[in-house]
């Protein structure tokens, strides 16, 4: 990979990540649409570590307060941000177990482009509906652990390059009648573990890999990555009780019959 590929791509992740968008569509997509190699798994990890530190620091605050009220549980007592801290746990178990068992799947198969083109277009589709249909009225607070399990069982899909994590968790936090902030929020609580334990795992692979790795790619890639992601996050959150997930749903709709005229 040189520069001009890892920054482009890098961008791109963080641009796109936290937007019901499916941040790791365009990262297959865009080397096959502009000649490049496929830059392959590892730094796909990297540039989503990358804006792992980007959520992390915007909502320092908030991950200190669910630390708090987690470890409050851990010593009997109650209280909304130790329920949330648990609820990210339990929705965090199922996108662990199926990225652990379709991972090879998700590194060959489902990088070809006719299954993005029509992951980007069912999962468009089903945006639009829980936007339309859901209620709206529940906040983060009132999240059950039904409501965080069904959020993480939909998270498990996101394996699916087109599928976009973002997008189907907040479609399914949409459903379950969260407001759009409450769902994107929850979206971004719920990157950060599913992003740290796939960088860990693959960081740990990557050390014990006998050809030389391009730690200095996956490094920039992930700098570049968490600086775009973190001018990106506040921006969203402002935006989307305006706006809705009209503009996502019509972007993902065109850009999955883009891909299939184009097959």
């Amino acid at each position: 990979m040189d520069g001009t590929q890892v920054a482009a791509l890098a961008v791109l992740q963080g641009l796109l990540e936290f937007l019901p968008v499916s941040s790791s569509a365009h990262l297959v997509l865009l080397p096959r649409l502009v000649g490049w190699p496929d830059q392959g798994l590892a730094f796909d990890v990297a540039v989503h570590v990358g804006t792992l530190a980007a959520v992390v620091a915007h909502f320092r605050a908030e991950i200190a307060r669910l630390a708090r009220g987690w470890a409050r549980t851990l010593r009997g007592g109650r209280d909304a941000d130790g329920r949330l801290a648990w609820a990210i746990v339990l929705a965090t178990v199922p996108v662990g177990l199926a990225g652990l068992a379709f991972e090879h799947l998700a590194a060959t198969a489902l990088r070809e482009v006719r299954v993005v083109a029509w992951a980007t277009i069912g999962f468009a589709l089903a945006l639009w509906a829980a936007d339309r249909w859901g209620r709206g009225r529940r906040t983060l607070e009132a999240l059950g652990w039904r409501e965080a399990l069904l959020v993480g069982l939909a998270q498990a899909l996101a394996i699916v390059p087109g599928a976009s994590r973002s997008g189907v968790t907040m479609a399914a936090g949409l459903a379950l009648g969260m407001t759009r902030e409450a769902a994107a929020r929850f979206s971004f609580l719920l990157s950060m573990p599913v992003i740290a334990l796939a960088g860990a795992l693959e960081a740990a692979r990557l050390a014990q890999a006998p050809e030389p790795v391009p730690w200095g790619a996956l490094a920039a890639g992930a700098l570049a990555a968490g600086l775009t992601a973190w001018a990106v996050i506040a921006l969203f959150l402002r935006w989307i009780e305006r706006v809705g997930m009209m503009p996502f749903v019509l972007y993902r709709l065109a850009l999955g019959a883009f891909l299939l005229a184009t097959l």
